[in-house]
Order: C-alpha cells, then sequence, then structure tokens
C-alpha cells in the first residue's frame, strides 16, 4: 500500500458541487440536497484500504453524530472498479450496511470528482461551513494501521465542533494519510505524484 497524504488544498476554497449515485439509495446525491446544512463532510473513502478499515466504524459514528448536528456526511468512492471490484457498487452497499453508515456512499466512477477535489488518499477529508468554504482538511486522528493510537476522530470532531460553535479552524491541521486513490490507466491527475 503506497501510503500518501492529502493535497491540503487552501482553507477557503469553494466546494465542488457534484451529482453521484448513492450506491444505497439508487438516488443521485449533490450538495444542492442539504440546503439547510451547517457544514458539509465530503469524505473520500473505499472499502479495501487499511486505513479506511482501520476508522470506519468510528467514521459511521462520527456520521450518525455530526449529522443530527447538521453537518451533511458524504462518502465517496473515486477508485477504478475495474481494477479493485472490491470498491464495486455492490461491496459500496454491503459495506454501508454492514457498519451503518448513516450518509450517502457515492460512486465516483469517472474519477472527476476525485478530481475536482484534488483528493489523493482514502481517506480524504474535507469540511467545508455552510458557505461551501473550506474549513478543515486534514485528519481523523493520530491513528495508522500498525500504530497504537486510538481510533477516536479527535481531529475532524475538534474541527466539526469548532465549526459549529462559530469558532476559527483548528491549527495546525495534519494532513491525512492513507492508500492513494486507485486512478484508472491514464487517468492520474497532474497534481497527484
Amino acid at each position: 500500500m503506497a501510503r500518501t497524504p492529502s493535497q491540503m488544498i487552501d482553507l477557503g476554497t469553494e466546494a465542488p458541487n457534484f451529482s453521484l449515485p448513492d450506491v444505497v439509495s439508487g438516488k443521485n446525491v449533490s450538495l444542492d440536497d442539504f440546503p439547510d446544512a451547517k457544514g458539509f463532510m465530503i469524505a473520500f473513502i473505499c472499502n479495501h484500504c487499511p486505513f479506511v478499515q482501520l476508522i470506519r466504524h468510528e467514521f459511521a459514528r462520527y456520521g450518525r453524530e455530526y449529522t443530527g448536528k447538521g453537518i451533511a456526511v458524504i462518502a465517496i468512492n473515486s477508485n477504478d472498479i475495474v481494477a479493485h471490484p472490491e470498491d464495486g457498487p455492490d461491496a459500496m452497499r454491503d459495506e454501508a450496511r454492514r457498519f451503518g453508515y448513516a450518509f450517502p456512499y457515492c460512486l465516483d466512477e469517472d474519477q472527476s470528482v476525485a478530481k475536482a477535489y484534488q483528493a489523493a488518499c482514502t481517506p480524504d477529508l474535507y469540511l467545508f461551513d455552510a458557505n461551501r468554504k473550506l474549513f478543515y482538511r486534514g485528519q481523523f486522528d493520530d491513528a495508522r494501521p500498525g500504530s497504537d493510537a486510538p481510533v477516536t476522530g479527535a481531529d475532524l470532531r475538534a474541527a466539526s465542533d469548532a465549526l459549529l460553535a462559530g469558532r476559527p479552524a483548528p491549527e495546525p491541521q495534519k494532513a491525512s494519510l492513507g492508500c492513494n486513490i486507485k486512478w484508472k490507466p491514464g487517468n492520474e491527475p497532474a497534481y497527484y505524484g
């Protein structure tokens, strides 16, 4: 597994909108579907990455908790599903049900949304404010496969709490680290590696 950090794009960057199919409901999802959201958590994840597997229970808990507080949580899988069928829609649906994802889990099959966000790894986490301006882009917490750090979501929770309370974004923001997004052959973006 390639240990790849997030790109750490500029805070204040506007969230690119998208329309992607949620593999669970079968409906297309966009940011416009959440007009009253106090914030938006866009998470690039997948099924097979050990970094995501490590946090998925706690990320599902985060999703249930913060959706209830007004943050729209949307997970996106942008991996090449031909090369990695374990990340295909049926497996995504099973994953969402098995781990209790109470948020859309969308397939970015052409990888255009990952490119629009400059996503590089799984997990790659982007927290935007109600005006869709980037507030936090960083790690879930200090836990990594093989480390003794507990999986708590402390960094993302602190950022989400600050956003909801109208406080400044926490600093410093540490880059997320995970498996590289599995780009389709010839589809690697210029910003990647």
